[in-house]
């Protein structure tokens, strides 16, 4: 078999895994409440399918096939018309406002999470500018490469923090400066910009009671049960339900009003209740091993853009995962972010896809 003809047929079989795991979990969580507000016990399910596994596979499947040098060309093009959509989320009958945020974008036929899109797109972006950044300036790599990344990271983080989408922007922030770090950057300027992130995010949680209070509760998880802490109160309960080999797949009881957020956000929790700390365990070395191969097919990339793409992209992905499930078992904050291939949501779902087409993509040349 020609070396071009190749992909990483681990990484798709463990990604497959984790969207047939994710499919069996959100059928089990959102029964109930699906067939209370849409008369069908499948409602959540469909809507996944139609419109997150299904286009996520096509354009998946174009990001597969397309050479990556068309991503390097077209990058700014992808990031400009992603902050278009940023701002349309402020916009009167265009942006939908939901839980005191202005995240998601109505179109008339279709809705969408723009923040979702961003996470790759700005990994393409910046994988296309770091290298070209790397390769031209050796001299005043001050002002060409350290401010300049300052100045493209506070545009991106001014049009998340005003959403406000705080926990997509540190993953989008992290992710950022794994990369400037791994395109072989003087380390000053990551220790630097690192500090920077440090202070504007403590600055983030003192401006925001919110945001505070969510800290409070990790330090303190007993603090007001019933109200801030309800939601990781109600996780840890669903985590610890489960045990060993966990309640059995649709027996979870906290599906039934108790755990907020329970497909989405959360979900993880009732993967615990209903799978155990066995299916928990398997749920993280699948996520181990989707890092491992990602990580391997960034390491054998032939150029530093494809390189950059795959780091980031199995950072992104890897990261994730684990502060979404440090955060239900209670050794994180709690945040608003979606568990990959996994919660229910078609912007992130088609988002991580295409991530995975690229991977995908990359690893033919590796």
């Amino acid at each position: 078999m020609p070396k071009s003809s190749r992909f990483d047929y681990g990484l798709f079989l463990v990604v497959a895994i984790l969207i047939i795991f994710g499919c069996l979990i959100l059928t089990s969580a959102s029964t109930t409440i699906s067939q209370e507000k849409f008369g069908t016990s499948f409602y959540y399910l469909n809507h996944q399918l139609v419109f997150g596994l299904l286009p996520g596979a096509v354009f998946g499947l174009l990001a597969f096939k397309i050479k990556i040098e068309f991503f390097k060309k077209w990058a700014l093009i992808f990031l400009l018309i992603n902050i278009l959509f940023l701002g349309m989320v402020f916009m009167p009958k265009v942006g939908i406002r939901f839980g005191g945020a202005n995240r998601w974008v109505n179109l008339g036929f279709i809705s969408f999470q723009p923040s979702e899109f961003l996470k790759l797109s700005f990994i393409l972006y910046l994988a296309s500018w770091l290298t070209n950044r790397t390769e031209k300036i050796k001299k005043n790599e001050f002002k060409e490469t350290f401010l300049a990344f300052l100045l493209i990271i506070g545009l991106i983080s001014l049009f998340l923090v005003f959403q406000p989408d705080i926990s997509t922007l540190l993953i989008i922030l992290s992710v950022a400066l794994i990369m400037y770090f791994l395109a072989a950057t003087p380390f000053w300027h990551t220790i630097f910009i690192l500090m920077i992130l440090v202070f504007g995010t403590l600055i983030l949680i003192g401006i925001a009671p919110y945001r505070l209070n969510r800290i409070l509760v990790f330090l303190n998880p007993g603090l007001d049960p019933m109200g801030l802490g309800y939601q990781v109160k109600q996780a840890l309960i669903s985590v610890g339900s489960g045990g060993i080999s966990g309640l059995g797949l649709g027996l979870s009881k906290q599906k039934f009003g108790f755990l907020p957020a329970s497909i989405s956000d959360s979900i993880f929790a009732i993967l615990a209740e209903e799978t155990g700390f066995i299916g928990s365990f398997i749920l993280i070395l699948l996520y181990l091993i989707f890092f491992w191969r990602g990580f391997k097919i960034g390491k054998g990339a032939q150029n530093q853009f494809s390189r950059l793409i795959a780091f980031g992209i199995t950072f992104w992905i890897t990261i994730q995962a684990f502060i979404n499930i440090g955060s239900i078992i209670g050794i994180l904050p709690l945040t608003g972010i979606p568990l990959p291939f996994i919660s229910y949501g078609g912007s992130a779902l088609v988002t991580e896809l295409i991530g995975l087409g690229l991977l995908l993509n990359i690893s033919k040349s590796v």
